[in-house]
């Protein structure tokens, strides 16, 4: 958890870990210069220091200056996004989990000016408000032995995308089009699966769950998911198209059940769960459902999903799998509290891709050595996340 203390033990196993880490990613850099600022920087990273910047990265690794930093983020040469490939590698190597969850999210970078790439005044849930900042859209594995990030993706507003002199001052790639949220979130479960991870469901939130082209895309792979959707997204009721919410008024009051959808903060997160199965999808095998979130206390407090899954996925199972979104929540509070994930000072295309796959790999190497420390106990744990 972000803000934690790290034990002497804790140390010590960060530093074998980041050392094994350092040889695994050796072969991604050509020089044998980047190659140790890459690993100063992850041990930077990881490091107790309060902003974690050029400066002070470049402090911790015994620099006087942050020009070593500053060249291996924007001008060194490596391929950031074949150590993202490492990195989904090695998250699935400590964290794999059949009964596993992808979780798509997105989180804002607060941002200063108009030369960061992508920035703009745009929705933040990081600030819950419109904000000047850049978002990142995200995909993260949450199993019994842990949750940690797999990929990233920087959304590029059509602003940016069709302004050829931005573009080109950032240095966005000319191949690189506008893209969605939605398409991004695909494009991240598009590469995850092709490198080879398996996860029973994927889960994510309303920005991607009304998107009908994703939810198609997943049940075409046969992919069982539990996508929330707004209230006033529309189904098919006796050939009309119905809001969820107007729908879910209808549920009768002995069909709720009472169910935790997992661990929170503060203990068990508790709700009354109501499901009903909606039209089989084109292709496949899989059967839809509506699923409704209501609140203990204040029952007017809803939120509504689109679920699909094989034919009798008990409705414990759904809660779970739309609760396993917490765990993201916390991906991204441990990420820019312990990691500095949003520490970043580069403005370019290169660099925050660079410094952004640094910091989920100095996660993920949180993430590996608490679920070896954890063990077997960990391992039994039951439920998605």
């Amino acid at each position: 958890m972000a803000g934690e203390r790290p034990t002497t033990e804790d140390v010590g196993a960060w530093a074998r870990e980041l050392d094994a880490l350092g040889e695994r990613l050796g072969r991604r850099f050509a020089r044998s210069e980047p190659r140790r600022r890459a690993v100063a920087y992850l041990r930077g990273l990881l490091g107790d220091a309060q902003r974690k910047n050029g400066w002070q990265l470049a402090e911790s690794a015994g620099d006087a200056r942050p020009y070593g930093v500053q060249h291996l983020l924007g001008r060194a040469d490596w391929d950031a996004d074949a150590v993202r490939d490492d990195l989904t590698a090695y998250v699935m190597e400590h964290l794999a989990d059949p009964g596993g969850v992808l979780v798509v999210d997105e989180t804002g970078f607060l941002k200063k000016g108009a030369k960061s790439v992508g920035v703009q005044r745009q929705y933040s849930g990081t600030a819950g408000r419109v904000e000047n900042c850049q978002v990142g859209v995200f995909l993260a594995f949450a199993g019994r032995r842990g949750h940690a990030f797999l990929d990233r993706e920087l959304y590029l507003p059509r602003e940016w995308a069709g302004d050829a002199d931005r573009r080109a001052e950032a240095g966005v790639p000319t191949d690189v089009a506008f893209a969605t949220k939605p398409q991004l979130a695909k494009r991240l479960l598009g590469r995850a699966f092709a490198a080879g991870v398996r996860a029973a469901w994927v889960t994510a939130d309303e920005v991607y769950g009304c998107d009908s082209s994703l939810r198609r895309w997943l049940e075409e792979r046969g992919q069982p998911y539990v996508l929330a959707v707004r209230s006033d997204q529309r189904l098919w009721v006796a050939f009309e198209q119905v809001p969820v919410a107007e729908v879910a008024r209808a549920a009768p009051a002995r069909s709720w059940r009472r169910l935790s959808c997992g661990a929170g903060a503060k203990g068990p997160r508790v709700y009354d769960w109501w499901s009903q199965p909606i039209n089989r999808p084109a292709a496949g095998e899989l059967q839809r459902w509506l699923l409704v979130r209501r609140g203990v206390a204040d029952p007017e407090e809803r939120a509504y999903c689109f679920a699909a899954a094989p034919a009798g996925t008990p409705l414990r199972a759904l809660a779970e799998v739309a609760g396993a979104r917490w765990a993201v929540e916390v991906g991204f509070e441990s990420a820019k509290g312990e990691c500095g994930l949003g520490h970043y000072e580069v403005r370019s295309w290169v660099g925050w891709r660079r410094h952004v796959t640094l910091a989920l790999f100095a996660h993920a190497l949180l993430a590996a050595v608490r679920a070896r420390a954890a063990g077997p106990r960990r391992r039994g744990k039951k439920g998605p996340a």
